[in-house]
This record gives structure tokens, sequence and C-alpha cells, in this order.
């Protein structure tokens, strides 16, 4: 399987419910570094798993919509916990809707899967894998 990765951040405001959060209750902040992986079986005619300058646009796209956000007036996050977990399939969620409008050319069409990981600091982070 081949694979590219593409990299962007994003700031947001969010609190959990549930006594396992503990403080992380109240209100507080996360940057995360996003990174969202591509992947195909074999490469395309021109010899590439997707187009790097596309998926580095569409990445930025998705995570412009939850950039400088807090989550808990996104009312569509409305009684969720919006956990790394939870946010890394929104943002692969989020992708593959593009790619299957066809945001990332012709050649994404052979992509089998994708992977999106949140890194909350350099010892945690938190991946969702889907396929297309």
């Amino acid at each position: 399987m081949f694979s590219i990765t593409v990299r962007d951040h994003i700031m947001i405001a969010h609190s959990f419910h549930g006594e396992v959060f503990g403080p992380a209750q109240r209100l507080h902040g996360a940057t995360f570094l996003v990174d969202a992986t591509f992947r195909r079986e074999q490469l395309d005619e021109d010899g590439i798993v997707v187009d790097i300058g596309l998926a580095t646009r569409e990445l930025r796209t998705v995570t412009a919509e939850l950039n400088y956000r807090n989550l808990d007036d996104e009312p569509e996050f409305a009684g969720v916990n919006t956990s790394t977990e939870f946010l890394a399939k929104v943002v692969a969620d989020r992708l593959a809707e593009r790619i299957a409008k066809g945001a990332l050319g012709e050649g994404a069409k052979g992509l089998a899967g994708i992977t999106v990981t949140l890194h909350e600091s350099h010892i945690a982070w938190a991946s969702y894998e889907r396929g297309l």
C-alpha cells in the first residue's frame, strides 16, 4: 500500500461532560497537529498517490471549518464530547465527502482509504481510519 501524508493544525476550545474528564470538563483550549494520510494499492498514471498540493488544500479547507472555534457553540456538536478521537473522525469524514465530490481530481478515484491523526502533544495522539 502506498501513502502520502499532509499536515495542518487547528486551535479549538471545548469542554467535556463526564467525571472521566476531570478538569477538562471546564472550558479549555487545545491545539492539534492534523495529519491526513491517503492510501492506495497502486500509484496512478502519474506515478503518485494523489496530488500533494490538492490534498494540502483540501485538508486546510476542512480544518478551517474548525479552527478558532469554541466547539461547544457549534450546533452540530451539541451534547457531544468532541474528544480527539471524535474530531479525527469528523476531519476524515469531511475529507472523504470532498474526495467523493472530486476535490482531489480524477486520480483520487483510486484511493483506498484515509487516516486522520490528531496530535494532542508530542506524547499523545488519536487516529481514525476509513475506507473510501
